[in-house]
């Protein structure tokens, strides 16, 4: 009986490495990955800032990888694949681990509870978000509470404790509540702004370049405050919008 050959099945298919794949949307998409472990590392460490700020980090690369492929035509399905995978890690894993072991590990189940909820969530978000992205007809929001700025709402919560030199025990029912609320929001229903129908090829007035320099000097007087305020409202941005679409509602029935 002549041996079975495993090379001749699907030969109509290009190959991975046939075809390759694009080195630099990739590049973002690795940093931010390293971003994310780099911090899981860090709160094993009991270096809180170094996570939260390498969180911050793993989001900027993120909001790059894609925007980098779209300009340079370099969108791939690997590269859709990797980048989801990617923001796991850097938005679900490695948030939950660092809340977790800056104010949760002493609560007993509840605390591990509450930090898998988050970690749950941002799965469910992002599986959601992977699954309906060609369904959803109105791109400037997004369904539900994306998971960057879910884990920046965790990372800027540390950051700003921790310089404030506030210790997590004293804090770990806050810190349950914040994990719950994250976890939760990525999975409801509210929209969320999601800017991206702005076109950074496209010209724009002088005003707007002058609040773009204000925002990096506020950001630089006190980061932690600065980025964890704006990510709070962010966050509660999307109840205000349901609250006030609940309002226009009622006159109109």
């Amino acid at each position: 009986m002549p041996e079975f050959d495993h090379r001749k099945i699907d030969l109509g298919r290009p190959r991975m490495r046939d075809r390759g794949i694009y080195l630099l949307p990739n590049l973002f998409t690795t940093g931010a990955l390293f971003a994310g472990f780099y911090a899981v590392v860090q709160a094993m460490n009991g270096r809180f800032e170094h996570a939260a700020i390498a969180i911050f980090i793993a989001m900027v690369l993120d909001g790059l990888d894609g925007r980098v492929a779209r300009m340079t035509h370099t969108q791939s399905a690997f590269g859709a694949e990797y980048d989801s995978l990617s923001d796991m890690v850097s938005f679900g894993v490695a948030p939950a681990l660092v809340i977790y072991e800056f104010a949760l590990q002493d609560m007993g189940k509840l605390g591990w509870i509450a930090a898998f909820v988050y970690c749950a969530g941002a799965a469910l978000r992002l599986a959601r978000f992977n699954t309906q992205i060609d369904a959803v007809t109105d791109k400037r929001f997004f369904q539900g509470l994306p998971s960057p700025s879910a884990a920046a709402l965790i990372a800027g919560f540390v950051w700003v404790m921790n310089e404030y030199g506030v210790a997590g025990h004293d804090v770990r029912l806050l810190a349950a509540a914040l994990a719950l609320f994250g976890g939760l929001t990525m999975v409801s229903n509210f929209r969320y702004y999601s800017g991206k129908e702005i076109n950074l090829r496209k010209s724009v007035p002088f005003f707007v370049i002058l609040l773009v320099v204000l925002a990096f000097i506020l950001i630089s007087t006190s980061p932690p405050e600065v980025l964890f305020g704006v990510f709070a409202l962010y966050g509660l941005s999307g109840y205000v919008d349901a609250l006030m679409q609940r309002f226009r509602r009622k006159p109109a029935a």
